[in-house]
């Protein structure tokens, strides 16, 4: 029997609270509401007589026989109020009552209290019934808990069920809805058609389709039913999203095997997805399959498949399928013109893009903004300005009212500084194109307060056209923001809002960049919050911006941090974020991190571009890892993706780098095959690396054959010209002469470079003696023709410069150059105080370096590891061993790890000096950090250690030489078998 236990008063309130407002069951004509009291009073004299059972067994035919709900609850209150139990089927009648009458809060109320709450075990009638009020009352995480462990004990019902599904939809958690589909897969629950087409519908939408297809196969096992043409559109579409076309095609013949019709849009559809996947065999079998079921293609379809053509170059399929177009009486559109303009212009056929706009305009089909615009865009990349501009003057004087993308390539080609003539500009036309305004009540010219001006234009438009009005404030927002006016960017930004104008996406992105480029970043996150609460949602060119921005200062942990969150929305990263994040991974030389950084990318269905593909090749290329590097080269073919010079030049300075100059030869021979001319950066990157190679000679040849073929010199050719040569000329190893074959290949290299050079030889700069004497009197000479050049003053320019002069032993003119560097604005870094310190070594004045390292400290400049390690070697040659470990000591402290040379450097000096014990300290520490010493060090520390009876420290030292693959020389041996010998 159940515990007794009396309704506390709470739950007496709550009852007459609820029932106040509850609605009466329907009259049960076999037990009249009128008797109810009768029969109470009749309980209450078989209680007073003893009569107990008697009394229940009263109770409980009132309550199931209660003809409303108030009176089965008058009943319940009676038989509680004096400690009289009740049969739980009673409970379970008397909640079900309750949970039809839409009384859910007090069946919950009333299951807390006198069921769990005085220890009763409730059946499944019960908790089946419970489930359905807590959805009713939005507890859904209650509801899933109770109904949990139902399928547990297999006892749920079909109602309950249903009603939690619904919740779990209208709430949009399609995974849990049909995790529970899966989890009643042994319970006969048939929820009927609609249900299956939402939750198949839902999932297809948010990309589930594995949950979807198994959806789609148990419709049939539950229902008996066939999917229908809706639910195939869906998973056909939602497979499409996803990109799985050979999983999309397979649809069409189950679909055409039970009577459905494959329509237009869909053959459509699948043919965009394969043209974007560069599938285009596929894309084709797929418009021919489309033409032999009778379907006609329109418009959209062909526009789709020249489109696909074009964009991977070949341009005669993309005409086919033109003419095609034309055979079957569809004509050309604005559309079709503007996708064979826009990728000829992207493959630099900008002649052929330009008369193809000239044909438009014969065949009377006037060309859009669009069409203009990347017209416009291309001729100013090839420096045709005087035609872009009269292009762009043809455009807005035809009538077409320009936008905000116009305005913005626009932008990209003026020289900084001039986006608010630009808006101008475009703001002058859309007032007379786009609102019929007078020209001569207009401003003529930018000149004077054109901030005032252009405010006038934007107040006539807005009286004229509001949409129009909403461009124009765009427009000038964006010019602000680019002009880093932030507070007069924001002024109208809330003028905009003020009058109902709706910013574009573009405009606020444009503002989180200028937030970001002032260091503003929580400003920028603020920005975006407000985004959301707009019911805008960010998008990739946003989170693009805040990664760039990021990755540009170095802080990769954030612009991790974003990606991941990215991912978490359910958004799918493009390959430019991706190239931002390994960009700055590979500058920062974390290549482990950039490879699963790319491979990351791949895995996640993202197809990587020539950009990346270039940053991953040219990593590689730095890091000597040129195997790599031609094979991604080679992968990036066959991906059908057009190798550009910058992804040639990675893969053939590298090579070269590498001494494999053949196979250097082989790709560039392939760069001039496809129409690639050698640019500044690829002889920049071979003249400094055979600069640093010690080949001074042929390294000047190619700088003379950089002038003859007129290319012109850049700050980072000068830079690695003047470092390059100034750096290596006290290396006087490197001046001896080259292999047969290595010179061999270094004329077919400078072949392949000649063979496009068409003007006279002339003489330039050229090493004629090898001498040290000459090499710095030559140095000299080369300081002098780079002072000449346009692009001083400049830091990295000015440490080449100060490194020649040190090479060539005047370190008064490099302290004369240095002072002269700071008076034009340009301060030292790390590496100038490092070059410097260097020459004071070299000379023998570790003083001085001293004094510069302090002076460092004391100017904010923090001495890096470079510094630290040219110090330590400094003061081991002037045999201040004790400074130098302190210096160790304190490089330890700031986490800085010293490079190989310092260790050998202590250890070589100390040995010298046959202080034993700190020796094989120093040791010990290179271990850590190191591969060890080398054989002779071993073998120096060895007998040092012997001589001195430091036995544990020599058997140390020994069993690492062994472990390590080193053997003792035969002196040495001698002496370890002696000394141990005698021990």
């Amino acid at each position: 029997m159940p515990n007794k236990r009396l309704v506390s008063p709470l739950l007496f309130f709550k009852t007459r609270r609820a029932l106040a407002t509850s609605a009466a069951l329907p009259l049960d004509p076999s037990y009249p509401t009128d008797r109810v009291s009768l029969c109470l009073s009749f309980t209450e004299q078989l209680i007073n007589r003893g009569l107990l059972s008697s009394a229940q067994k009263l109770l409980q035919r009132i309550i199931s026989r209660s003809s409303s709900v108030s009176d089965a609850l008058s009943s319940i209150h009676f038989v509680t109020a004096r400690g009289l139990d009740l049969d739980l089927s009673f409970y379970a009648t008397l909640i079900k009552k309750l949970q039809h009458s839409g009384n859910h809060q007090l069946a919950c109320t009333l299951y807390s209290d006198c069921i769990i709450g005085r220890g009763i075990i409730p059946d499944s009638s019960i908790d089946n019934s419970i489930v359905i009020c807590l959805c009713k009352l939005g507890k859904l995480e209650e509801a899933a808990v109770l109904f949990d462990l139902l399928i547990t004990n297999d006892s749920c019902e079909k109602p309950a069920f249903k009603t939690l599904v619904r919740l779990l939809l209208s709430q949009e958690r399609f995974l849990d809805a049909f995790d529970y589909f899966v989890k009643i897969n042994n319970i006969n629950v048939n929820l009927g058609n609609r249900c299956y087409k939402v939750l198949i519908d839902e999932l297809c939408e948010k990309g589930y389709l594995e949950e979807a297809v198994e959806m789609f196969d148990l419709m049939p096992e539950r229902t008996g039913l066939l999917p229908t043409l809706r639910l195939y559109k869906s998973l056909f579409y939602g497979l499409c999203k996803k990109g799985l076309v050979v999983e999309a095609e397979s649809l069409f013949g189950e679909m055409e095997s039970l009577g459905f019709f494959v329509d237009k849009t869909m053959y459509t559809s699948l043919i965009n997805v394969c043209s974007k996947d560069r599938k285009m065999k596929m894309a084709m079998r797929v418009y021919l399959r489309m033409l032999k079921t009778g379907c006609e293609p329109d418009g959209y379809t062909y526009n789709t498949l020249i489109h696909g053509f074009v964009k991977m170059g070949f341009f005669d399929q993309g005409w086919a399928i033109y003419n095609q177009m034309v055979e079957h009486g569809q004509q050309p559109g604005v559309v079709t013109y503007y996708i064979m303009i826009s990728n000829y212009c992207r493959e630099g056929k900008v002649d052929c893009a330009s008369m193809l706009l000239n044909k438009m305009i014969s065949k009377n089909i006037a060309p859009n903004a669009h069409c203009y615009t990347v017209l416009i865009t291309s001729l100013y990349k090839e420096n045709r300005v005087m035609e872009a501009e009269e292009l762009c003057k043809n455009m807005l004087s035809g009538g077409l009212v320009p936008d905000h993308v116009l305005f913005f390539k626009l932008m990209k080609m003026y020289p900084k500084g001039y986006e608010l003539y630009i808006a101008f500009m475009i703001l002058k036309a859309i007032a007379i194109n786009g609102c019929g305004l007078d020209p001569l009540l207009l401003p003529v010219s930018a000149h004077g307060d054109l901030v005032q001006k252009i405010e006038f234009l934007i107040e006539e438009i807005l009286k004229s056209n509001l949409r129009l009005a909403n461009v124009a404030f765009n427009i000038l927002i964006i010019a602000f923001c680019e002009e880093a006016k932030l507070d007069s960017a924001l002024h109208f930004m809330e003028k905009m809002m003020n009058l109902g104008c709706r910013p574009l996406l573009f405009t606020y992105n444009s503002l989180v960049k200028c937030l970001s480029h002032k260091g503003l970043f929580e400003d920028a996150k603020s920005l975006l919050d407000f985004l959301l609460d707009q019911g805008i949602f960010p998008d990739h060119a946003t989170y693009l911006i805040i990664i760039n921005e990021h990755c540009k200062r170095g802080d990769l942990a954030p612009a991790l941090d974003i990606l991941n969150q990215m991912e978490d929305r359910g958004m799918k990263p493009g390959v430019a974020i991706y190239d931002c994040i390994i960009g700055s991974l590979c500058r920062q030389r974390r290549m482990f991190e950039a490879e699963n950084m790319f491979i990351r990318m791949l895995e996640s269905g993202v197809d990587p571009d020539e950009i990346v593909f270039t940053t991953m090749i040219n990593a590689y290329s730095n890091k000597g890892r040129v195997i790599e590097a031609h094979q991604l080269f080679d992968k990036m073919i066959e991906e059908a993706i057009r190798p550009t010079s910058y992804s040639y030049n990675a893969l053939v300075s590298g090579l070269v780098k590498k001494d494999m100059i053949d196979k250097g030869c082989m790709y560039l021979d392939k760069m001039l095959d496809d129409g690639l001319m050698p640019n500044v950066v690829l002889y920049t990157s071979l003249i400094h690396s055979f600069l640093q190679k010690g080949e001074f000679e042929f390294a000047f040849r190619l700088v003379d054959l950089m002038e003859r073929n007129q290319l012109e010199r850049d700050l980072i050719f000068y830079i690695a010209l003047v470092s390059g040569f100034c750096r290596n000329i006290g290396n006087r190893k490197r001046w001896c002469s080259t292999g047969r074959r290595t010179e061999r290949a270094r004329e077919r290299l400078f072949q392949l470079l000649h063979c496009r050079s068409l003007l006279p030889r002339e003489k330039n700069l050229r090493v004629s003696d090898d001498s040290l004497e000459a090499m710095k009197r030559f140095a000299l000479k080369l300081i002098q023709k780079v002072k000449q050049t346009k692009f001083m003053p400049n830091l990295y320019l000015y440490n080449g410069i100060i490194s020649g002069f040190i090479e060539a032993d005047r370190m008064k003119d490099a302290y004369g150059h240095l002072e002269l560097m700071q008076k034009e604005g340009v301060q030292p870094n790390q590496v100038t105080f490092t070059i410097l310190m260097g020459g004071h070594i070299k000379a023998g004045e570790i003083d001085h370096a001293i004094g510069l390292y302090n002076k460092m400290n004391a100017d904010g400049c923090t001495p890096d590891r470079i510094v630290f390690n040219i110090l330590v070697k400094g003061l081991c040659q002037a045999g201040r061993l004790l400074e130098a470990l302190s210096l160790l000591h304190l490089m330890y402290k700031r986490r800085l790890i010293p490079s190989k040379g310092v260790y050998k450097n202590l250890l070589a000096y100390f040995c010298a000096s046959y202080l034993g014990i700190p020796a094989f300290k120093i040791f010990e520490e290179m271990l850590v950090y190191h591969p060890g010493p080398q054989q002779y060090h071993y073998n120096r520390l060895l007998c040092i250690l012997c001589e001195q009876k430091k036995l544990r420290e020599a058997y140390i030292v020994f069993g690492t030489m062994i472990e390590r693959g080193k053997y003792p020389y035969e002196s040495t041996a001698r002496l370890l078998i002696e000394t141990f010998g005698k021990q």
